[in-house]
């Protein structure tokens, strides 16, 4: 690969070719010397450019660059079933595969990358693909990215990355999707796990996780104290002094049972409302905190 110096100095060489073509008067112009050397050193350089081709286990800031295989962007972006709708952010994005993905899906998307040979590449990848206008690159830290507006995030990282940026996945907007290439999340199940199908013999495995909606602390239903204990998307605690068993939450849908009686509704804040089943007719009920 030729260097800017090695290109300057061709542009010289092409310089002093030049000086026994032409008059020393034009010569003495700075503006044609100017456009002799660069015109000598643009090919040099342009080819330069085009030359960048990442390598696998190439070094970054926070994560050395391994590729995530097609099959396994799209079985990711089908597990977070990602549409129109989404917007889709990526941190550490490499050469744009997944930004790239989610945008044939006609979602907008996100690429966050350090090296800016890579958001180069990634550019030119979506330009390729014909999703320009859907896939933007930054070149950034991933951790000061700010994430705040994805509905869904597609990652490769390492678990010491995600557990760094929990607590930023956890702030998400509840219902919204994560989903991981392999590696997990410190303390947090994914709600889903799959596998790909066939021979794969090597990043197999995709991974979700639905942000939950926040509902620690105590609430009122009717006249009962509802309590509620969080740990991620797991809810424990009691009802008017009574254990909830199998208590759950799926974005800002929540479940849970007391004494048989199953509690289905929707978090909205401050404020649950849902059905109560039992062997009786539903009925509603409304919970407050």
């Amino acid at each position: 690969m030729g260097t800017w110096l090695e290109a300057l100095e061709a542009g010289l060489v092409q310089l002093r070719i030049m000086r026994r073509m032409f008059k020393p008067s034009l010569l003495r112009s700075t503006l044609f010397t100017a456009a002799i050397v660069f015109l000598a050193a643009s090919p040099s350089l342009a080819q330069a450019q085009e030359e960048f081709v990442p390598q696998v286990g190439q070094a970054g800031k926070d994560v050395v660059w391994v590729p995530t295989p097609p099959e396994l962007v799209e079985k990711m972006l089908d597990l977070a079933a990602v549409t129109p709708q989404d917007f889709v952010i990526d941190l550490g994005s490499g050469d744009g595969r997944n930004v790239i993905g989610a945008a044939r899906r006609g979602a907008q998307a996100l690429g966050v990358e350090y090296n800016p040979n890579m958001v180069a590449l990634s550019k030119k990848n979506a330009a390729a693909a014909g999703v320009a206008d859907k896939a933007t690159f930054v070149e950034g830290d991933m951790y000061q990215a700010d994430i705040s507006k994805a509905s869904v995030m597609a990652l490769f990282l390492l678990p010491s990355n995600m557990l760094q940026l929990r607590q930023k996945f956890l702030d998400l907007r509840p219902g919204s999707r994560i989903v991981s290439n392999t590696f997990g999340i410190e303390g947090w199940t994914p709600d889903e796990t799959v596998m790909m199908d066939g021979d794969c013999s090597a990043w197999c495995t995709a991974l979700l996780w639905i942000v939950p909606a926040k509902v620690g602390g105590t609430w009122r239903i009717g006249q009962d104290q509802l309590v509620l204990n969080q740990e991620f998307q797991t809810v424990t605690g009691t009802l008017g002094g009574r254990d909830i068993s199998d208590g759950r939450l799926r974005g800002d849908q929540i479940r849970f049972t007391v004494g048989g009686v199953e509690y289905t509704g929707r978090v909205a804040g401050n404020r649950i409302e849902g059905m109560v089943r039992s062997g009786a007719p539903a009925a509603a009920f409304t919970a407050t905190r």
